[in-house]
């Protein structure tokens, strides 16, 4: 899966409820673009010097399907409004690793010595 991340930081002049009307366009991309995985953003709940104020992943399929996101005629406009209300925005894609290749279970230490023996 390819992992996309969106960092914004608002301009000073960005109010609450400009914030929340973000928050309501970003609710619905996920009912209007079918390329979309999986899909959370919220605002920055601990504050420090290096915070961003809000942020948005998503989980596309491939390349292909998060650049038909960017186009999509229903991502546009939530993109000028983000470009409206940002001092900064950062990205990063990337390719996220296979949960499947991690171990579930209980650490080593909780685990029956003989388990090994008995498969």
């Amino acid at each position: 899966m390819l992992n996309h991340v969106v960092l914004m930081k608002f301009k000073p002049e960005v109010s609450d409820e400009d914030i929340r009307d973000l928050e309501k366009a970003l609710e619905e991309l996920p009912n209007q673009i079918l390329e979309i995985k999986m899909y959370e953003f919220g605002r920055n709940t601990l504050q420090s010097d290096r915070s961003y104020d809000f942020a948005l992943i998503a989980l596309f399929a491939n390349p292909g399907a998060l650049e038909r996101y960017q186009k999509h005629p229903d991502h546009l406009p939530v993109v000028a409004k983000v470009r409206s209300m940002c001092a900064n925005v950062v990205t990063v894609d990337f390719n996220g690793s296979n949960p499947s290749a991690t171990e579930a279970g209980p650490p080593e230490w909780e685990r029956d010595p003989w388990e090994r023996l008995k498969r």
